[in-house]
């Protein structure tokens, strides 16, 4: 798979949903400019953005996914006060050089301890989308003395298996995440969003044609990521302090899946969104900062 290619497409879909994201959340930080960095691991390397000053929160992105779908929440976050730093994982988006074993999420964990060790972070608060959220999790069980929270924005990978529209569609031989057709591009929106954005159909058939002609690759880090959809149902509890949210009408991971990871997370705060679905941060990141915020503040995280 030619990254730069794939980075470009989905950095184009991407623009496309911060358009909708401004046009349904209302006043967005639309000034904002994330200086972009990079990182070298042996050889490999991993790019990441930075934006703002203060107290430092790491965001962790899902699958097939990339850094710049943090764009507008990582620049309302910064203006609370936070330095926010979101790489593309290792594998994913502009981040090169990684064997095939590295999709492993525990491998996930160790490169993104050698890169918080490179930009010198030392303690900060780490947040994940999806599998990202599962990330920061088992980050946050590996090394406790780093993390000084955990948040999921959105429903975590690893606390219930996939929803019933997914299983249905896995079950007719469809993988919305390595969609082969636009109908199945379309059922994959569906499924990320409560309301679907709108893209160009030209934008869709580029980004199916990719999928297409890289489909081995695909589904071999499908495969590999998807040996630990259970990863975060586990007998030890983590009592970092926590921010859980989930949307309600999620088509990946259902929401009864939310008072499981209230439990597994105690020291929790939660909440279920309506008129959200999977991406909430690009669904209605004003709302979610607005959220998160009063929860960094907390006296129990200074």
């Amino acid at each position: 798979m030619k990254n730069s290619v794939r980075h470009i497409l989905v950095s184009l879909v991407l623009s496309l949903l911060v358009a909708h994201s401004i046009a349904n959340a209302g006043d967005l930080n639309t000034t904002c400019t994330p200086q972009n960095g990079s990182v070298q691991l042996e050889q490999s390397s991993i790019q990441y953005f930075r934006v703002g000053s203060g107290a430092p929160v790491m965001l962790l992105h899902g699958l097939f996914a990339q850094k710049e779908q943090w764009t507008q929440f990582a620049c309302q976050l910064a203006t609370g006060g936070y330095t926010v730093f979101a790489p593309d994982l290792p594998g994913y988006g502009q981040s090169v050089g990684f064997p095939i074993e590295t999709y492993q999420l525990s491998k996930e964990v160790e490169s993104i301890h050698a890169f918080a060790q490179k930009i010198g972070l030392k303690t900060f608060h780490i947040a994940g989308n999806s599998m990202g959220g599962a990330i920061a999790a088992l980050y946050a069980q590996k090394y406790p003395s780093e993390v000084k929270s955990i948040a999921f924005i959105g429903a975590p990978m690893g606390v219930v298996g996939w929803s019933p529209q997914m299983r249905e569609a896995i079950t007719a031989g469809i993988n919305p995440f390595i969609p082969i057709t636009v109908d199945q591009f379309n059922l994959e929106l569906s499924l990320l969003f409560a309301k679907p954005p709108s893209i160009d159909p030209g934008v869709k058939e580029a980004v199916v044609s990719d999928y297409v002609k890289n489909n081995r690759h695909y589904q071999q880090v499908w495969d590999i990521v998807n040996l630990d959809i259970f990863v975060l149902k586990t007998p030890k509890k983590t009592l970092k302090p926590t921010f859980i949210t989930w949307g309600k009408e999620d088509g990946v991971f259902n929401i009864v899946g939310r008072p499981l990871l209230n439990q597994q997370f105690p020291n929790h705060v939660s909440y279920e969104l309506k008129n959200m679905s999977h991406l909430v941060m690009l669904e209605q990141p004003n709302e979610i900062v607005d959220l998160y915020l009063p929860f960094l503040k907390s006296n129990a995280l200074q």
